[in-house]
């Protein structure tokens, strides 16, 4: 998994409450198991206009826009489904950085196995920074995972996270490579699982 230290740019604001996972990435683009190319479908909806053509109103299709990797957005975001394709998209897309008040759970959890970092501020909070994106290329935002900090033009706010995930993402290590780091452990039962129960090695033989 990619490493994730500190993303400097402009931000895009969404400013939608309850968007939920189909709105994300809806479900027509779920038969692959993939990742590449999700981008495309990402927000299709809003997006795209039912004839494929680009809606020029929305904000991930302007220009200013295209290669923003912080995403503002409202209360209750990665809602609905628990598909993992929502996480892969933003991230094919561009998106290193989601700052809301609150998460869906499963998204939010997904979020940091996919090298995404969610960031839960005050409704309060988010209402400035979303106020201070509209400036557009006049704003940069500076979002540091190891400080905890995000900058913007007028100052820095600190926000919170768990250990662990902070240490997961920083160190490029998701649940697989946890997982891995236990494998001489992990190894040691088994053997030791067999030699205390050795009919596992051959569990048909055990019933005849």
């Amino acid at each position: 998994m990619e490493k994730f230290k500190k993303v400097s740019g402009i931000a895009a604001v969404l400013d939608m409450r309850n968007v939920d996972t189909d709105m994300i990435i809806p479900k027509q683009f779920l038969k692959t198991i993939t990742r590449e190319n999700l981008g495309n479908a990402l927000f299709f909806d809003l997006r795209f206009e039912p004839d494929g053509e680009k809606k020029s109103d929305f904000i991930l299709n302007q220009k200013a826009y295209r290669n923003t990797e912080i995403l503002i957005t409202g209360e209750n975001f990665g809602c609905g489904s628990s598909r993992e394709h929502a996480p892969w998209a933003l991230r094919d897309f561009g998106i290193r950085v989601i700052i809301a008040s609150r998460f869906a759970d499963i998204f939010y959890n997904n979020c940091f196995q996919n090298a995404l970092l969610p960031i839960i501020l005050p409704e309060l909070e988010v209402r400035k920074l979303m106020e201070q994106a509209a400036r557009g290329t006049n704003a940069t935002f500076s979002i540091d995972l190891e400080k905890q900090q995000i900058s913007t033009p007028d100052g820095t706010i600190s926000f919170d996270i768990e250990p662990e995930r902070k240490k997961s993402l920083l160190e490029g290590r998701d649940a697989i490579a946890h997982t891995m780091e236990k494998s001489d452990a992990i190894a040691k039962f088994e053997q030791k699982q067999l030699e205390n129960q050795p009919w596992l090695q051959n569990p048909i033989a055990k019933t005849l």
